[in-house]
């Protein structure tokens, strides 16, 4: 098939079109930057902003599947960013896969979009939305998620939405790289009491499951206008995770702690701070980070392995010796 990805050039969404091609789809990749070890793969590169709406109708034509993988997943900025970038962007897709008659689009969420800063104990896709939100990413992704569900059947677009829970691997540029970064600095600290679980996403789970659903995105299937939970199925216990992954690098562990309410209150202040100085960069804590860092958020994948097979094919082992060897390797090169 004829395949769009939004994102291609990123962490997820190269994956998913290195696995596109690997069986011989024909793959175009719309994002900011030349890819040419994309290129070299075969795949169409187009450079635009999925926020430049001519330019993504252009890219969508001739298109048998549209993977919207493109999104801002900072934890801070500005509003009008991670609007413009994350709804409106969204909004581009929708138009482009009906102006040029696409048939199937996947969507790239979170499970971040249903995160109430409580623990969240194996919640399945009838979790409701939060009555409010305290970070634009999650805010922005769910109304995009919705206008993507709200879509499904319009002109015959069949649409889906999946929601990976942090995605990890080789090539990582956002996750694993700022958790060592802070961990070398010796600016990391446990969060609570240290025993909340979590689910995490092994990156070549991730990417099967798109292709997955796009797969099985047809008329009639359950897969439209659905939502689904991606995992690897056994959640970890978030500190023991990073301790184990820290100890296999040879790095040392984290050991001191803060309390939730502590690091909720500095994350508050800090907000205020930057909000009213305009500082650049991030704050090192916010209430959305807090609450992810203390509670367990882990949820049911039944749905998925259901409705279009979904299986962690990567065991999280296997998956944290890839990485191990990964960032050794990288090391080893400097």
């Amino acid at each position: 098939m004829k395949a769009l990805v939004t994102g291609g050039g990123g962490f997820l969404g190269r994956y998913i079109v290195e696995k596109l091609r690997a069986r011989g789809d024909a793959v175009r990749v719309l994002g900011r930057s030349r890819y040419p070890e994309l290129e070299r793969l075969g795949v169409e590169v187009v450079r635009a902003d999925v926020r430049d709406r001519a330019a993504v109708i252009s890219a969508c034509h001739g298109m048998d599947v549209a993977f919207h993988a493109a999104a801002l997943p900072a934890l801070w900025g500005r509003w009008t960013d991670f609007y413009s970038i994350n709804v409106e962007g969204t909004r581009n897709v929708l138009a482009a896969c009906l102006a040029n008659g696409v048939p199937r689009l996947v969507y790239t969420s979170t499970p971040s979009v249903v995160f109430d800063q409580s623990d969240l104990c194996n919640v399945d896709e009838t979790c409701a939305y939060p009555a409010r939100y305290n970070c634009y990413y999650p805010w922005t992704k769910a109304i995009a998620e919705r206008e993507v569900i709200e879509a499904n059947g319009t002109h015959g677009l069949l649409t889906t939405a999946l929601r990976p829970h942090l995605v990890w691997g080789p090539r990582d540029n956002h996750l694993i790289p700022r958790l060592l970064q802070r961990a070398k600095a010796r600016k990391l600290f446990i969060v609570g009491d240290g025993s909340n679980k979590v689910d995490i996403t092994y990156v070549d789970n991730a990417a099967d499951a798109h292709l997955g659903a796009a797969d099985h995105l047809t008329p009639g299937s359950p897969v439209a206008g659905q939502t689904y939970f991606i995992s690897q199925g056994e959640p970890v216990v978030l500190w023991m995770f990073v301790n184990q992954l820290l100890e296999r690098l040879g790095m040392p562990k984290v050991t001191r702690a803060i309390s939730y309410g502590a690091a909720r209150s500095i994350g508050a202040v800090l907000e205020l701070a930057y909000g009213v100085l305009g500082l650049r960069g991030e704050p090192r804590m916010t209430r959305f980070l807090a609450a992810q860092l203390a509670r367990s958020h882990y949820f049911d994948t039944s749905r998925a392995r259901r409705d279009f097979g979904y299986s962690s094919r990567v065991t999280t082992a296997e998956g944290l010796e890839r990485l191990v060897s990964f960032i050794r390797a990288g090391v080893a090169r400097l």
